[in-house]
């Protein structure tokens, strides 16, 4: 059994991790990921902290399921086996600052000759066009722009803050491999190639707009950003640790007052309603606290799921890997890499009942299949020795 997209070809020129995750979901859908790297330097994450036989962390969690390539792109001949790659490929990925990829001869109009039904993708921070074009663009930037750090900060008039995990390089990869897998559709059934942009600011706020922006969605009526995201409640800490509880609809607003023994709160006009709970949202997390302060975790949730109150516990990253519900889904997978031995990774998300998404290989080497790819594309042994002598593929053994 094989994934659903086995037999598709992806070329993946970025870095960092919006890119690579991106590529990596679709290598774990099957598709043959062939990355592109700088001869000597490769993958930036390649040299970030947290390493073990010479691969980082982050590198491994974003790049199994693929090839690695080296190649000299500011040269002709480096340029013209990426042309040669793309014309066997169905998808390129690239994630170069706007206009980089046009110096170097590698922009959609420079590779579509060569390859006419090619989906050439092109991630950015900002776009194309606009004040923000030129800036370098990481994580915590986007978040700032988006307007994430001041819904991180609870209100317009309190502090920002960040989001203390990478949400736009995430929810970008996660746009941009559903977008890749259109492309593909609309290829199958038109028989065109296309360009595909997207941004990080694009992305987030096409994330941020489904939950966090009814307050600016209606022209000419503006609602105080603390009511707008009042629906959530917060973490509360109990006699023994923290946990979540949220409380919807008014079914569950009586389970907790039943959970809670405190029916006195069904009368209270404040909380009479969905709405009256969002506009009493400060008062109505105040006096769950005062009562959940009173016990142990393990108490109240017995007590809240008894009544069908959505509740967990709050769980540290040590803690989740070894949590019932974790193991019961076999959702970590524990694996061998041949370099930077056991290692534990998150499975794929979405699990295909008749086509299996699986970790097939293990991050590679940078440039580790440089002779297995150049060999695909009909070169020889002694033309790859000479590629490799003259600085234009492979790395320096």
């Amino acid at each position: 059994m094989t994934g659903p997209l086995t037999g598709y070809k992806v070329i993946d020129l970025t870095t960092m991790i919006a890119g690579p995750f991106a590529t990596m979901l679709l290598g774990d859908q099957g598709a043959d990921i062939i990355k592109v790297e700088i001869r000597g330097r490769g993958d930036h994450v390649r040299a970030t902290a947290n390493q073990q036989g010479g691969f980082s962390a982050s590198f491994l969690n974003n790049n199994r399921n693929k090839r690695s390539i080296t190649l000299d792109l500011k040269r002709p001949e480096g340029r013209d086996l990426l042309y040669r790659l793309a014309a066997a490929a169905d998808v390129l990925v690239q994630n170069f600052r706007p206009g980089v990829v046009e110096r170097l001869g590698i922009g959609e109009a420079d590779v579509r000759p060569h390859a006419p039904k090619l989906i050439y993708v092109s991630m950015s921070g900002f776009g194309a066009k606009g004040p923000y074009v030129h800036k370098p663009v990481y994580d915590p930037i986007v978040q700032a722009v988006s307007g994430l750090a001041s819904v991180q900060g609870g209100a317009d008039d309190l502090r920002p803050r960040l989001v203390r995990t990478i949400v736009p390089d995430k929810v970008t990869a996660l746009t941009a491999s559903q977008a890749i897998t259109a492309a593909l559709l609309a290829r199958e059934r038109t028989g065109q190639g296309q360009h595909v942009t997207l941004s990080m600011l694009d992305a987030m706020l096409q994330f941020l707009w489904s939950s966090d922006m009814g307050g600016q969605t209606f022209i000419g009526r503006t609602v105080p950003q603390r009511r707008a995201t009042a629906f959530n409640d917060l973490i509360y800490s109990t006699a023994d640790g923290h946990m979540a509880v949220s409380v919807m609809t008014d079914a569950q607003w009586a389970g907790l007052t039943r959970a809670l023994e405190r029916p006195e709160w069904l009368e209270d006009p404040r909380f009479s309603n969905p709405a009256l709970r969002d506009q009493n949202f400060d008062d109505r997390v105040a006096l769950t606290q005062s009562v959940l302060d009173t016990n142990t975790n393990a108490h109240w949730l017995q007590r809240l799921d008894a009544e069908g109150v959505a509740c967990a516990p709050v769980l540290t990253r040590s803690e989740l890997i070894e949590h019932p519900q974790v193991q019961a889904s076999e959702m970590i997978l524990q694996g061998e890499h041949p370099v930077a031995g056991p290692i534990r990774q998150a499975r794929h998300a979405a699990q295909f009942g008749a086509t299996p998404a699986t970790i097939r290989t293990p991050a590679p080497a940078l440039g580790q299949q440089t002779d297995e790819i150049l060999a695909e594309l009909g070169l020889g042994a002694s033309e790859i020795a000479d590629l490799r002598a003259a600085g234009i593929a492979g790395e320096v053994h």
